[in-house]
Order: structure tokens, then C-alpha cells, then sequence
């Protein structure tokens, strides 16, 4: 003790739960690969807006229910909007490119505007 009551020695440690592997904050390889598959517009597309997009989306889910059992983690809040924010951006081109292809995206992905 030093005086005021308290020590410095840390609480003990508490075991890491299971849940962490059924909510990983990031995406998986195999989900991805998945993604990119599904929303590519050619063989081999990971670069156009579709797949860019889903994949941001389901990071974005993640997130989403990684901050239901950790609601003060706001340093992976401030990664969570950046995330929204690049994903509009890219919504934003997609809608001013081709209309079509914007409103066939979010209603594959379920997202609303």
C-alpha cells in the first residue's frame, strides 16, 4: 500500500469467452473471397464499387455487433465511421455513375436511402 487506500497490483485477469470467435470484428478470408465473388462484375473483380462495398458492409455489421457487448470501445468506433464514410462515398460515385447498377446494389445488400 502507498497510503491512499489502494495497491497497484492489477485484477485478476478474466478468461476470454467464446463469443469472440462467433463476432470477429474483422472479416474472415473465406467470407470475403465469398463477397467478391458474388458481387464481382467480371472474373477476378475486387476493385469495382460493388464489391468494395459489400465488403465494407459486412465489416460494418460486424462492428455493429461487436459494439453491442463492448458498448465503450470508441477507438473502434471512430474505425466504424470512417468505414460508414467511405462507403458512402463510394455509393455516392456508384449513384452518380450508374444509377442501375446503385439501385440494384443496395437492394442486394439491404441498405436504405
Amino acid at each position: 500500500m502507498n497510503g491512499r487506500g489502494w495497491t497497484t497490483s492489477r485484477l485478476p485477469a478474466t478468461p476470454k469467452s467464446s463469443k469472440r470467435k462467433d463476432h470477429p470484428m474483422s472479416i474472415t478470408a473465406e467470407r470475403k473471397a465469398q463477397l467478391i465473388k458474388e458481387f464481382a462484375t467480371a472474373e477476378g473483380d475486387t476493385g469495382s464499387p460493388e464489391v468494395q462495398v459489400a465488403i465494407l458492409t459486412e465489416r460494418i455489421s460486424n462492428l455493429t455487433e461487436h459494439f453491442k457487448d463492448h458498448k465503450k470501445d470508441n477507438h473502434s468506433r471512430r474505425g466504424l465511421l470512417a468505414l460508414v464514410s467511405s462507403r458512402r462515398s463510394l455509393l455516392d460515385y456508384l449513384k452518380k455513375k450508374d444509377e442501375a447498377r446503385y439501385s440494384k446494389l443496395i437492394g442486394a445488400l439491404g441498405i436504405r436511402r
